[in-house]
């Protein structure tokens, strides 16, 4: 038989060689849970702060953004007044006090061509030679006009190298073209062969529109356009930008000059009589479209908003009007 005695003492030294007391055991348990459930804790009180600081982010953006936009909305109030001029100060204003700021600027929108225009009139030279100088093969800028003008045309007849309903149809898109002007410049997408043009030409959009009165204004234009529009080099082109410009070379400033009219800015870039007449239906020398640009700023969050308006010294009436978050 065991000593029970003996038997005690062994257990207690196996007990003592396993790592002490169960009473032990426990307790080391327990620290080690509790050690877990504060780490928990912690990473959950962590997450609760992260949450409320990214709510808070958002809604002092919110209310920045709605700030920016009300100080672009007053930037269009100031710009729309036929009182002001395209130079004058009011068109800067800032509040440092409240870090809230507004930059508007007058434009003509005939300082782009007039895309519906164009196609209407079916000038393919010049959308052709545009086409081209932007990088395009021949054939494929000879297409995409032709293209375009069987989008805006109101007959399905279809130009010698254009897509009709039948090209488009084939292709899945049964309501395609719509046979009338564009509504927008985003309506261009739409047209057969227009992806190729957004390869070469990803800022396309700079050179048109669809609200001016139909022809480029000689005095508001870029050299390029004006390159153009009128067949002459750029080195022309510039020149006579650079006499519209005056000698501060300045936009809107008190030395700017103009041409009473189309022909004394034709001749002075040296276009002969047969050369007026081919290019002047293409040009102006005034144009009643404005387009106003109104850039808001609060808090580092910028707001913008963009007016288009026919005749904004007589009785204007709103184009277009668009607003954009400015990264």
């Amino acid at each position: 038989m065991i000593n029970p005695t003996r038997h005690d003492d062994l257990c207690a030294r196996v007990n003592k060689s396993a790592g002490g007391h169960p009473r032990s055991l426990k307790k080391g348990s327990a620290l080690v849970a509790v050690f877990w459930i504060m780490a928990v804790l912690s990473m959950a009180i962590f997450a609760a702060v992260k949450v409320v600081y990214h709510d808070a982010d958002i809604a002092t953006s919110q209310i920045h953004g709605f700030d920016a936009m009300l100080a672009a909305e007053r930037g269009v109030a100031v710009a729309v007044n036929p009182a002001t001029k395209r130079a004058d100060p009011i068109l800067i204003w800032s509040n440092a006090e409240l870090g809230v700021s507004y930059q508007a600027r007058i434009e003509s929108e005939a300082a782009r061509f007039n895309i519906n225009v164009l196609l209407m009139r079916k000038d393919k030279q010049l959308l052709t030679d545009i086409f081209t100088d932007w990088g395009m093969e021949l054939l494929d800028a000879q297409m995409l006009v032709d293209n375009l003008i069987d989008w805006v045309d109101p007959g399905d007849l279809t130009e010698l190298n254009g897509a009709e309903i039948d090209w488009y149809e084939d292709q899945g898109r049964p309501n395609h073209p719509f046979n009338r002007p564009f509504y927008s410049l985003n309506e261009m997408r739409l047209v057969k062969d227009m992806s190729l043009l957004e390869e070469l030409k990803p800022d396309w959009k700079k050179w048109f529109t669809i609200w001016s009165n139909g022809k480029l204004d000689i005095h508001e234009a870029r050299a390029e356009l004006i390159a153009a529009a009128a067949e002459v080099s750029i080195d022309d082109a510039a020149n006579l930008v650079d006499y519209v410009l005056g000698p501060d070379q300045e936009r809107n400033t008190e030395d700017d000059q103009r041409f009473q009219n189309l022909t004394e800015a034709l001749s002075l870039i040296g276009l002969s009589d047969v050369q007026q007449q081919i290019v002047s239906p293409r040009l102006t020398v005034e144009d009643t479209t404005t387009r106003i640009v109104s850039d808001g700023r609060a808090g580092g969050i910028k707001r913008r908003v963009t007016l288009v308006l026919k005749s904004r010294t007589g009785q204007p009436v709103i184009l277009d009007r668009k607003e954009q978050i400015i990264p």
